[in-house]
């Protein structure tokens, strides 16, 4: 063998080397992204809203201080009157923005629709 071939040779073999090593290790500097959790739900990974409502339905209901909104249990979205949907405006009003999710969750599992009244709103708070 000549000693270009064994110099090509060993190029040939570092250069293999290198790309294992680089193969290999990729992603170890990178850090591990926390998988989401219920709390850090914000409505835009459907995914993560599915499963906090399949954890939700195993544990007790959370309530907002709105237990007068079981009495509209079973109502269709669209037969609220104003002042029925104003009863749940007080509520939606009155929380934090980080409570909406949680709150739309606990209405949902007690089996309360939102009046069409406050729909647009709900969402664009569920949206921030």
């Amino acid at each position: 063998m000549s000693y270009v071939t064994i110099v090509v040779a060993a190029i040939v073999c570092l250069g293999v080397v290198t790309a294992l090593l680089h193969f290999f290790s990729k992603g170890e500097d990178q850090p591990v992204a926390a998988p989401p959790s219920c709390a850090t739900c914000d409505g835009t990974d459907s995914r993560c809203e599915q499963e906090c409502m399949l954890e939700a339905a195993v544990k007790d209901i959370e309530y907002f201080d709105d237990e007068e909104l079981d009495a509209f249990r079973g109502r269709p979205s669209d037969s609220y009157s104003d002042s029925e949907a104003e009863q749940f405006g007080e509520v939606l009003y009155t929380m934090r923005p980080e409570e909406v999710a949680a709150w739309s969750r606990s209405l949902t599992l007690r089996g309360i629709n939102v009046p069409d009244q406050l729909k647009d709103e709900l969402f664009m708070l569920l949206e921030k």
